[in-house]
């Protein structure tokens, strides 16, 4: 099952007041729980490795923008956030020996990779869909990060 595949598996659940799902096949087994505070966990066991991949779709408070002293508004306006396409671990750099692809102040350009994320042993290079400036680093490096979670703060170039 591809992480795609279970994101859109997670949405639908969650959206379907469900509160439990238990999915098994040869291949793995897929348990999604939703406590009555919390979005949907998710816990997949592949049986033929005896690999186990467990990931909880909860916000953690440091990924969450700060609050400045300009009004929301004029934030939403100047500032663009760059969001994760898939679940995965999110990485700052190609390896731990070189620096991170960018940092606070650095100016980006359309199409420059800002980092990378792993999925299910692939690496896969996240691309700024937009030039800006980075404003802030919303996730630390080497933790998971959710499906359209914000990596970065942009202020947008003009």
């Amino acid at each position: 099952m591809k992480a795609k595949e279970i994101q859109e598996l997670i949405d639908f659940i969650s959206h379907s007041g469900l509160a439990e799902v238990k999915i098994e096949t040869d291949e793995f087994k897929l348990s999604i729980k939703k406590s009555a505070d919390a979005p949907a966990a998710v816990r997949m066991v592949e049986t033929p490795a005896q690999m186990v991949t467990s990931h909880n779709s909860a916000p953690s408070p440091q990924n969450t923008p700060s609050p400045s002293s300009t009004s929301a508004d004029e934030v939403n306006i100047r500032h663009k956030e760059i969001k994760s396409p898939m679940i995965g671990t999110f990485y700052r750099s190609s390896n731990p020996e070189t620096g991170p692809f960018v940092s606070v102040g650095d100016t980006i350009q359309a199409g420059q990779t800002v980092g990378i994320i792993e999925a299910m042993k692939l690496f896969n290079e996240i691309d700024a869909e937009i030039s800006g400036k980075i404003v802030k680093v919303l996730v630390e490096n080497s933790s998971p990060v959710e499906f359209d979670q914000p990596l970065f703060l942009i202020e947008v170039a003009e």
